[in-house]
C-alpha cells in the first residue's frame, strides 16, 4: 500500500482544495502527494502541514488492518470521528439486525414465489382455453360424424328397401310366368 494517506472514495466524490478548488478526490491526493514530494521554494515560509484525515482509512472494499492510536495533539483529532469508524468497522451483529435480514430473505422468497403463482395461474388460464378449444372441437367433429353416420344409414335403409322392392317385384314376375 502507498504511504499517502486514504479516503472513502466513491465514484463523482469530490473535494475541496483553497489552491485548486473543487476536484475528484484521487486527483487532489496525486496533486498534494506531487506537491509535498517535490521542494519547496526557499521564497515561501514554512508552513507546518497538517494531516486532516486519518492514516489508513479503508475504502468499502478493502478489509481493515489494526489502527495505530491516533496523535491526539493532532489539530483535528476529534475522538468522536474515531469511534465513529470504529463502529463502521464492526459488522452489526445484534438480534434486531438478524431479524430484519430474515425479513428480507423471507420477502425476497415471497416475491419470488408470488410471480411464480401469477406465472402459473397465467399458464393455467391459458390451459383452460385450450381445454375448451378442444371441446368444443371434438363436439364439432362428433356431430359431422353423426351427421355422415345418418346419410349413409338412411342410404343404407334406401338401399334396403329398393332392394326388397325389387325382390318382390322380380319374385311376383318369376312366379307369373310359371
Amino acid at each position: 500500500m502507498s504511504t499517502e494517506p486514504q479516503f472513502l472514495s466513491f465514484k463523482g466524490l469530490k473535494q475541496y482544495s483553497p489552491d485548486d478548488g473543487w476536484g475528484q478526490v484521487n486527483a487532489l491526493l496525486q496533486s498534494h502527494a506531487r506537491a509535498a514530494s517535490a521542494p519547496a521554494p526557499a521564497e515561501e515560509p514554512s508552513v507546518p502541514s497538517y494531516n486532516y484525515a486519518p492514516e489508513k482509512v479503508p475504502t468499502l472494499t478493502e478489509t481493515q488492518e489494526p489502527v495505530q492510536p491516533q496523535d491526539t495533539s493532532s489539530p483535528m483529532f476529534d475522538p468522536l470521528i474515531n469511534e465513529l469508524f470504529d463502529q463502521l468497522r464492526v459488522a452489526p451483529t445484534d438480534e434486531l439486525t438478524q431479524t430484519w435480514r430474515t425479513i428480507a430473505a423471507e420477502v425476497n422468497l415471497l416475491t419470488q414465489r408470488m410471480a411464480l403463482q401469477r406465472e402459473l395461474q397465467e399458464r393455467a388460464r391459458k390451459l383452460e382455453a385450450d381445454l375448451v378449444d378442444l371441446r368444443s372441437s371434438i363436439m364439432s367433429h362428433l356431430k359431422d360424424v353423426q351427421h355422415v353416420a345418418e346419410q349413409q344409414l338412411t342410404s343404407a335403409r334406401l338401399r334396403s328397401e329398393v332392394s326388397a322392392l325389387a325382390q318382390t317385384k322380380l319374385a311376383a314376375k318369376l312366379n307369373q310366368r310359371r
